[in-house]
């Protein structure tokens, strides 16, 4: 004889059939993380933007500064001081293409905070009318299963 294992699929959809459930709050918390990733991608987004940006620019500067260091020369101190000229412009150069960085993690460390401020502030209003209302429904569940049925004498 053939052990036949039983089905609970319908056993477990009437089961959770009979709990009130608001499936609208699940489509709320999915369109509110989709707006947050949204919000969170357009801030990174900008920030690589920026800061291809400031690459591009740092490099162009660079190469235009090495023209006159690989130009021939006349004596052998022009090469040095050529050398150390270069040095000079790409120290000056790379302070002001770090602090452009360092502006832009700045920027994307405020908006940032905002967004996970704002997200935190909604997901607490969200949270708390879900509350009531799942209160609100098991209260009246509640009620319901506690009137008693007429009964016939």
């Amino acid at each position: 004889m053939a052990n036949k294992t039983q089905d609970f699929t319908k056993y477990m959809t009437d089961m959770m059939g009979s709990f009130p459930a608001d499936n609208s709050a699940m489509t709320e918390a999915f369109k509110t993380q989709a707006a947050f990733a949204e919000k969170m991608s357009r801030v990174a987004l900008t920030a690589a933007e920026q800061s291809a940006e400031i690459s591009h620019k740092w490099a162009r500067e660079t190469l235009s500064k090495m023209a006159p260091m690989t130009a021939a020369k006349e004596e052998p101190a022009d090469y040095a001081r050529s050398v150390s000229d270069f040095a000079s412009a790409s120290a000056e150069v790379a302070a002001e293409n770090m602090a452009a960085f360092a502006e832009i993690a700045k920027k994307v460390q405020m908006e940032t905070v905002e967004l996970m401020m704002a997200a935190g502030k909604e997901a607490q209003e969200d949270a708390s009318v879900a509350v009531k209302k799942a209160t609100n429904d098991v209260t009246s569940a509640t009620k319901k299963a506690q009137t008693p049925t007429s009964t016939v004498k």
